[in-house]
């Protein structure tokens, strides 16, 4: 990636967001950092000042189209002409739909489909007229396969998928240059487990097999680097998940209703704790959460799939080349046989 390159971050200031910001500024780029939360995009902002790359921490809610045109345009008066936007923020509820409320559902919605969108757009108005950029959806594999307990949450990441696609067409349709993909995530290590809205009666985890956000940022940023294929999958359980249901939609209903309640929960009590679905919680303690969430012991920090992904090529030539070599040595011994 171009030394050059501008980039916008949303949901910058903790996760996965928080992760491809420190990503981005090991190669040197120039970061817009946008998320409600002032103290994690400051402290975010200093990651990336050290990191070597150079940044601009503007605190908006995504799902406030004119906060999101007017971060954008701080953006490009700062570092110029947005080459990467990634849309990372989110939030959730973590209860059954019966005990949601109309307006937390409204929320959720506005912030993790309706903000992607706000994102989208606001890209596409300076990216266009360039012929030129690229835009990445942080998906997740519960964009292709719902779960229980988090019905706002799976139907926000679904339609993004739907957005995507029908934008994606239309780009190809005009014959631009502007590139848009989606990343589809496993469970990952996040801060978002200490401060979701959860009505459950145990503590919110995530999904085992669970990774760092470091592993997460990493696939967001190659498909950044890499943007032609239209959706990536990070984590042998994100691919596992998306082919088991499109094959098995229905075991898959039926395991889920079976175990997807516990698989959500630790053994501890829920207890009170602030939420961030109205207000960032950095705001209220004033403490910067980071990237990371508290299950450092279940997390993978590597994942062979993202591996094999990001080396296709070289693992296409060498397969192409053992192969090769294999049907040299076959036909060096059929010769040797008619001697």
């Amino acid at each position: 990636m171009s030394q050059a390159q501008t980039v916008v971050v949303t949901g910058a200031s903790a996760g996965v967001g928080r992760a491809v910001v420190r990503e981005f500024a090991r190669r040197g780029a120039r970061i817009g950092l946008l998320a409600r939360g002032e103290a994690g995009l400051d402290a975010a902002a200093g990651e990336v000042e050290a990191a070597g790359g150079r940044a601009l921490a503007l605190p908006t809610d995504v799902a406030d189209p004119v906060q999101v045109e007017a971060a954008a345009d701080a953006v490009e008066a700062a570092f110029g002409p947005i080459d990467v936007w990634v849309n990372c923020a989110f939030t959730g509820v973590f209860a059954p739909f019966t005990e949601v409320r109309p307006e937390e559902f409204k929320r959720v919605t506005e912030v993790t489909y309706l903000g992607f969108v706000h994102g989208t757009r606001t890209a596409l108005a300076r990216m266009m007229p360039r012929d030129a950029g690229t835009i990445v959806q942080a998906g997740s594999a519960l964009g292709e396969r719902s779960i229980p307990l988090q019905s706002a949450y799976c139907g926000a990441k679904h339609a993004i998928l739907g957005f995507t696609s029908s934008v994606r067409t239309e780009l190809m349709h005009e014959k631009s240059n502007v590139r848009i993909t989606v990343v589809q995530l496993p469970a990952v290590n996040t801060p978002q487990f200490s401060w979701v809205l959860s009505r459950l009666p145990r503590r919110p985890r995530p999904v085992a097999p669970v990774y760092q956000p470091e592993v997460a940022a990493r696939g967001i940023v190659h498909a950044a680097e890499h943007p032609r294929r239209r959706q990536y999958c990070v984590g042998g359980s994100t691919l596992a998940t998306v082919l088991a249901n499109r094959v098995v939609p229905g075991l898959l209903d039926r395991y889920l209703a079976r175990t997807g309640h516990d698989a959500q929960q630790t053994d501890q009590e829920s207890g009170r704790y602030p939420d961030n679905l109205w207000k960032p919680v950095d705001s209220a303690d004033g403490r910067d959460h980071g990237a990371h969430g508290s299950f450092d012991d279940a997390s993978h920090g590597r994942s062979a799939q993202l591996w094999a992904t990001e080396h296709a090529r070289a693992l296409i030539a060498a397969t192409a080349g053992a192969l090769a070599a294999a049907g040299i040595a076959r036909r060096t011994r059929n010769t040797r046989s008619f001697r």
